[in-house]
């Protein structure tokens, strides 16, 4: 028999403990995150950027402040959550830190859906589309010489990181360089969308006609394709060029580059940190860039000419590539949250080979 003066701290410490359990909240399970870029304005009511639509259309009333991030993080009652990263790969990677490791709210099982706008090359993708990545490389990691002492026979001035000369082999990429992705979850996703009709209206047909290029004449689509990623809004033919070769090469020739966006290395880099230290699973992220602009200019004008034009809420594709971004990735954010009794615990599409970065 335990004495009654040794048995009171135990049950006063068995009281404390069942009262700070009980005082402390249960985290908020998340299941679908869709993760936006930039705003114009507010995020509802006015000009629309990434976030608005998904705000709107999907009642994301309830706001939830993130001090330690860019903006609140709004989500509805079914368990879809929205946040806003602002622009670049700094800004990306410290918002989703801030959110991923933040106590209120659970993300053991959640899907990431990364869904913005981006520049694309006019010989793979059409203004207006929607491209799934299984790939995403960073495009800033390098040396760089400036173009007027380019060695004559050299392509471009980009150089990997610790090579002496462009695409250098065998390609060798940092951690945080290539981000591959589970290509089956990205698969079912292209299936589940690819017949969603995208708007192609006379304006965007009369734009398209003044661009060279293999895909610049077609109607927009749903497609897969790569992705770079980089802070430095880059533009031309010659760094189209670059950007193409940039992604083989990384890629030991399994990536086609297809689209240009700025931040979502950052957002990648994050997710696998807090992959790694089980806040989220890797398994479950999508990325969707859908194409406002060409990464080059029309016919008969000069890059430099063309970079004038490129600006946010004025890019060619604006509005038609934002409806694109809502419309595809709302249809993948359906299913999942439609299924979620099996999507829960099971990722939907074959079991692709995924790895955070290599």
């Amino acid at each position: 028999m335990i004495p009654r003066l040794r048995l009171l701290p135990c049950l006063v410490t068995l009281a404390l403990c069942a009262s700070v359990c009980a005082a402390r909240p249960v985290p908020i399970p998340v299941k679908v995150v869709v993760v936006a870029m930039f705003e114009v304005g507010n995020d509802t009511g006015d000009t629309p950027g990434e976030l608005q639509y998904w705000v709107e259309r999907d009642h994301l009333d309830r706001v939830y402040p993130l001090p330690a991030g860019y903006h609140a993080v709004r989500m509805n009652g079914d368990g879809e959550m929205a946040v806003l990263t602002g622009q670049g790969t700094a800004h990306a990677a410290a918002t989703i830190m801030a959110l991923g490791l933040d106590p209120r709210f659970d993300f053991s099982h959640a899907y990431w859906l990364i869904a913005g706008i981006a520049g694309a090359s006019p010989d793979r993708a059409s203004l207006g589309s929607a491209v799934w990545a299984r790939h995403v490389i960073d495009g800033d990691l390098g040396y760089e010489i400036d173009a007027r002492e380019i060695p004559s026979d050299w392509t471009t001035g980009y150089v990997p990181l610790r090579k002496t000369r462009p695409f250098e082999p065998p390609a060798t990429p940092l951690e945080g360089q290539v981000y591959t992705l589970n290509a089956g979850l990205a698969e079912w996703a292209l299936n589940l969308t690819r017949e969603i009709p995208l708007a192609d209206t006379d304006r965007l047909r009369e734009l398209r006609s003044h661009f060279d290029g293999a895909a610049a004449q077609l109607p927009p689509r749903v497609m897969m394709g790569d992705e770079i990623s980089s802070s430095t809004f880059w533009h031309g033919k010659l760094l189209d060029a670059w950007a193409t070769e940039w992604v083989r090469y990384f890629t030991n020739g399994q990536g086609e580059f297809v689209t240009t966006a700025m931040e979502d290395t950052g957002t990648l880099q994050s997710l696998a940190m807090l992959g790694k230290a089980g806040r989220v699973d890797w398994q479950r992220i999508l990325v969707l860039r859908t194409v406002s602009n060409f990464d080059r200019g029309p016919r008969g004008m000069s890059a430099a000419e063309s970079l004038v034009n490129q600006r946010v809420g004025t890019y060619s594709g604006y509005l038609p590539s934002l409806e694109a971004a809502y419309q595809v990735g709302h249809r993948v954010a359906t299913e999942l949250l439609g299924h979620w009794r099996q999507d829960r615990d099971a990722v939907p599409g074959l079991p692709g080979s995924a790895t955070p970065a290599r």
